[in-house]
């Protein structure tokens, strides 16, 4: 006997969900059905393909090697129907991207504008924190994934591909807001809203202030930009935050930007494609696109600095 494909695809479907019943509640079916189907594949294979220690199922060395096999075969199967659809002179298939948080504030948009002029192809977008976007990209989960801090870690292809400045931002009436003599140095006694840890945003504000002698020591942590930007609204605190994520606020008067010398930070989008992985003519297409249209993008972020007195540092 050799492993079906089904099989295959129960097994990464158990890996993704991380139990079995879940993983048969997505795949619309039994549970029995789903453990008779992975014992077979695990009697084939010849090896044990996961187990269950503290009511979490763990995944063996074997199982994680099926797991890898089946998603190459997904991968494979999904660059044949597109390649197949472009022979006939049409657009098919699929794009799966996923970004860091922020990137909520951008990418809809010009996923939608993608599809649009794209019709035939279907994306999908998921919007995790930092943690969670590594491990997808460790999985190999998706076509392509935004972020501003790529992964050191081999493997993986990295483009950087538009602006994503960081901004210092706080109530219109608190007392920085009118002032423009502000150094990094002179914040450390301010009350500083964060993210949580492991944030890109955080990371960058950690290393930002580091050479500057000042330890960030957080007033308050948040799990989302919403809820950092209520907190700012509310006067209790200033936070450094990405400026796609307050430009509504900054517009209609709800939130102002702090003058500090050293801001904003230059930071970038990086596009991720983990190395090896042969990118689809979707994926293609979609990096293509973000090419043509963050320029302009890059350009009205700049255009809102200006009018707030604030520049990007020559070469950013």
């Amino acid at each position: 006997m050799k492993p079906t494909l089904h099989q295959l695809r129960v097994l990464r479907t158990v890996a993704e969900e991380g139990s079995i019943s879940a993983a048969a509640q997505r795949l619309h079916l039994t549970p029995p059905t789903l453990s008779i189907q992975l014992s077979q594949l695990a009697e084939t294979l010849g090896f044990p393909l996961y187990e269950i220690s503290s009511r979490k199922l763990r995944l063996t060395g074997a199982g994680r090697d099926a797991v890898a096999a089946a998603r190459q075969i997904d991968d494979e199967l999904q660059l044949l129907r597109q390649r197949l659809a472009a022979r006939k002179g049409i657009e098919r298939g699929r794009l799966s991207i996923a970004a860091a948080s922020t990137a909520e504030y951008i990418l809809p948009p010009l996923i939608g504008q993608f599809q649009k002029d794209h019709p035939g192809i279907q994306a999908s977008l998921t919007i995790v924190p930092r943690a969670q976007l590594l491990k997808r990209l460790e999985d190999g989960l998706d076509d392509a994934y935004l972020m501003t801090r790529p992964p050191q870690s081999a493997g993986v292809v990295s483009e950087s591909v538009g602006l994503n400045p960081l901004v210092m931002v706080a109530a219109p009436d608190h007392p920085w807001v009118q002032r423009r003599d502000l150094t990094a140095d002179q914040i450390s006694g301010e009350r500083i809203l964060v993210r949580e840890p492991g944030s890109g945003t955080r990371m960058w504000t950690e290393d930002w202030l580091r050479p500057f002698g000042v330890k960030l020591d957080p007033a308050l942590e948040l799990g989302s930009n919403e809820a950092i930007k209520q907190a700012v609204m509310s006067g209790h605190g200033v936070a450094i935050m990405s400026l796609h994520a307050v430009l509504l606020e900054l517009q209609v008067g709800r939130l102002a930007l702090v003058g500090i010398r050293e801001l904003p930070v230059p930071v970038n989008w990086h596009l991720i494609q983990r190395q090896g992985r042969q990118i689809t003519p979707a994926a293609a297409a979609f990096k293509k696109h973000l090419n043509a249209c963050l320029p302009d993008i890059d350009a009205d972020l700049c255009a809102v600095l200006q009018e707030h007195n604030q520049t990007l540092p020559d070469g950013a």
